[in-house]
């Protein structure tokens, strides 16, 4: 009976276990095997195994200005998408009455994922252009005596862009955090004498760090691993490691792109693995 059911265990964990060989370990391990051939010019990848490529990543200070501008980014958006997703899940689940209404809501956050990122992203150029509507409302208005060039083709419309593409990663892992706190304890905390601040600091936020935790991630990953906002948002002022990578392989040479990727990976999974030790999501989850 033991072998019959380790045979159906083993049979249920098969599929996934094939996906995961095929789709995960397999691509990764092709591109850490790729990140240590050497590359020759009109030839391409030569399959001569080399650190070459990582020294020559390390020891570029224009690299290391691209992972500076990709982690500032990181931090800048995930700080602003935190707090909107917090605040805006908090609103959904504790001052919306009708749960009706709440889903609603909800679903109006998820609105501008019917169309594509690319048209999302670029709505913003009139927004934010010199004859765009923000600059032409502040000319009218006589805030300002000539349009800003800041706001388009700078970091601040690449953190914009970043913002309202990654928002809703951050709202729903938060919204199904707080959706589980048992109300009970707000008026528990509420009869103890805590004030509305310390209610949320005392008792929503702790109870709300797994969607925190998960939406962070999310983030970190999705703005890490993108370029086409960097390069279209900025102009190409701006840079990020995935923007180096694109390069390369656009001239290439897949054994620098590849270690790229591979240091790029490495720090995203270390940045991932420190959250989930400062909250055990597992665990979290289980209750």
């Amino acid at each position: 009976m033991k072998s019959n059911s380790s045979l159906v265990s083993y049979l249920q964990v098969a599929p996934l276990a094939l996906v995961l060989l095929l789709f995960v370990i397999v691509p990764i391990a092709l591109v850490v095997v790729v990140s240590v051939f050497r590359y020759q010019i009109l030839v391409g990848s030569v399959p001569d195994f080399t650190f070459r490529n990582y020294i020559d990543i390390l020891s570029n200070p224009t690299n290391w200005r691209l992972y500076l501008s990709t982690l500032k980014f990181t931090v800048i958006v995930l700080a602003i998408t935190g707090v909107l997703g917090f605040w805006i899940s908090y609103f959904l689940v504790f001052h919306v009455r009708s749960l009706l209404i709440a889903i609603g809501l909800f679903l109006v956050c998820t609105v501008p994922f019917w169309t594509s990122n690319i048209i999302r992203m670029i709505s913003w150029r009139p927004v934010l252009g010199r004859e765009g509507l923000i600059n032409t409302a502040l000319l009218k208005v006589g805030v300002v005596n000539e349009p800003l060039d800041w706001l388009l083709f700078s970091d601040f419309s690449v953190v914009v862009a970043y913002v309202h593409l990654f928002t809703l990663f951050m709202i729903v892992p938060i919204f199904n955090s707080m959706a589980r706190i048992d109300k009970s304890l707000l008026e528990a905390a509420v009869d103890a004498g805590a004030s509305r601040w310390g209610v949320i600091w005392n008792v929503v936020l702790p109870l709300s760090k797994t969607g925190l935790a998960l939406g962070a991630v999310f983030v970190i990953t999705l703005v890490m691993g993108d370029f086409f906002v960097v390069t279209v948002m900025s102009g190409g002022l701006s840079g990020s490691v995935t923007s180096g990578i694109f390069n390369d392989l656009q001239y290439l040479n897949y054994p620098r792109a590849a270690a790229n990727a591979v240091i790029l990976m490495i720090i995203v999974l270390t940045i991932a693995a420190a959250i989930f030790r400062l909250v055990d999501v597992r665990k979290e989850l289980a209750r």
